[in-house]
């Protein structure tokens, strides 16, 4: 008689047959778990099949984690960027880029215009009225004030958000209940002064604290504010939603899944991506990342803030296609300027080829050396006069100039004023090429 092994099932102890006895159960027992007699190879197989299907399963599982991508940040998903820099801390000079602090509460430390007596007045040319700027322990206003001594009238709002990094100059938010409007009065850095708003041709002082905010002006100053909808006004949000400034998650999507991974035991296995890295992506994906603040106007084609880098930029915000022949501003395209441009045509270059956005970067000496990466100074015509001392570092500005924006235009009062930005249409400019 075969050696057996025993087993309990239920509760009863049985005896397992070895390889070529039947398997035979209590009466009970077969009539409790509806089980046939076989031999015992062939439970085995089932065994086996059974725990193939479980880890077919699993794999699958695995695999549409892994498809799944990050979502979109939010106010209910973000962590917040001390929870990114608490691994990531060599990225900590990111907080101190121009889209890190595109926009801000307002603070001393945040504002640059002065609101010294005598330093805080815009005059409305031609008429009685004037802004007059103003800052205590409760905030900072702005007041349109009409008429002189005790027959004057005024109106004042509260600050309620910086908009720009001060780098070229400042704009201002206020609410008016849920509605986000600019404020009339702005910063010129450059000259130093108030100035009015960019988008006024002129400043028209009873209109001027009607422009509302927009959820695509919004996209490329904030990380998310909740949008109450609304099929008369467009400007209307959630003010205890708002993640200002453009934050890790704005470009890396929802940290949340990521950091819960990372701080978990079983953080490697059979998960998606948690987070995206734009280096990762594809060119087309990558220029993408960039082009939804820097890719000029667009027609929203989702809701403001569900894009996340990563995806098709199409199916969120039509960007529209300008011809080779049709001028585009130099302010906020950059990418359809770089776009027509020989170096960006016969490379893989993307934005960040030239662009470390972790940190700010304004040196355009440094950012030539990227130039020199791919072309050598004996190509550049001025090499053969003056030498590669008289033309390294330079190729930023001569290759990229300066140029005026014809979009961004703001009144000084009475006098014009349009900002300057650089061109990213890479070309021999014959105003420069001399220099």
């Amino acid at each position: 008689m075969a050696s057996k092994d025993t087993f309990t099932i239920a509760g009863e102890r049985s005896e397992l047959p070895h390889r070529g006895d039947a398997v035979t159960m209590p009466a009970r027992t077969r009539s409790q778990f509806r089980l046939v007699s076989m031999p015992a190879h062939l439970w085995l197989a089932v065994f086996t099949v059974m725990g193939l299907g479980t880890s077919t399963a699993l794999v699958i599982r695995a695999r549409r984690a892994r498809r799944r991508w990050p979502e979109p940040v939010s106010a209910s998903n973000a962590v917040g960027d001390q929870a990114c820099l608490s691994c990531h801390r060599e990225k900590a000079s990111f907080e101190r880029t121009a889209h890190r602090l595109t926009m801000r509460p307002p603070t001393r430390d945040a504002l640059i215009g002065s609101f010294r007596p005598g330093e805080n007045v815009l005059r409305v040319e031609g008429t009685d009225m004037h802004f007059r700027m103003d800052a205590d322990s409760t905030g900072f206003y702005q007041s349109l004030v009409t008429g002189t001594g005790p027959d004057s009238t005024s109106r004042t709002e509260r600050v309620a958000f910086v908009a720009g990094s001060g780098r070229k100059g400042q704009s201002f938010l206020y609410w008016s209940g849920d509605r986000l409007m600019q404020l009339p009065v702005s910063h010129w850095t450059a000259l130093d002064r108030w100035i009015g708003s960019p988008g006024r041709a002129r400043i028209e002082a009873s209109a001027s604290f009607n422009r509302g905010v927009a959820p695509r002006c919004l996209e490329c100053h904030a990380t998310w504010i909740e949008p109450i909808p609304d099929l008369q006004l467009d400007n209307r949000y959630r003010a205890d939603s708002a993640i200002i400034g453009i934050t890790c998650e704005r470009c890396h999507g929802s940290g949340q899944e990521h950091v819960t991974r990372e701080r978990s035991f079983f953080r490697h296995v059979g998960r998606g991506p948690g987070i995206v890295n734009p280096a990762r992506l594809s060119r087309d994906r990558t220029m993408d990342a960039c082009a939804q603040c820097h890719g000029g106007p667009g027609d929203p084609r989702a809701p403001p803030f569900t894009y996340v880098a990563g995806r098709r930029l199409e199916d969120y915000l039509h960007l529209i296609p300008r011809a080779a022949d049709e001028a585009v501003d130099v302010h906020a395209n950059q990418v359809a300027l770089l776009e027509r441009s020989r170096c960006y045509q016969s490379s893989q270059m993307t934005c960040i080829t030239c662009h470390d956005v972790h940190r700010p970067q304004r040196d355009t000496q440094e950012i030539s050396g990227r130039c020199l990466t791919c072309h050598q100074p004996q190509s550049c015509p001025l090499f053969a006069t003056r030498g590669a001392a008289a033309i390294k570092g330079r190729c930023v500005d001569c290759h990229m100039p300066l140029e005026t924006s014809h979009l961004v235009v703001s009144d000084l009062e009475g006098q014009l004023m349009r900002v300057q930005g650089r061109s990213h249409w890479i070309r021999v400019y014959p105003e420069t090429a001399g220099h």
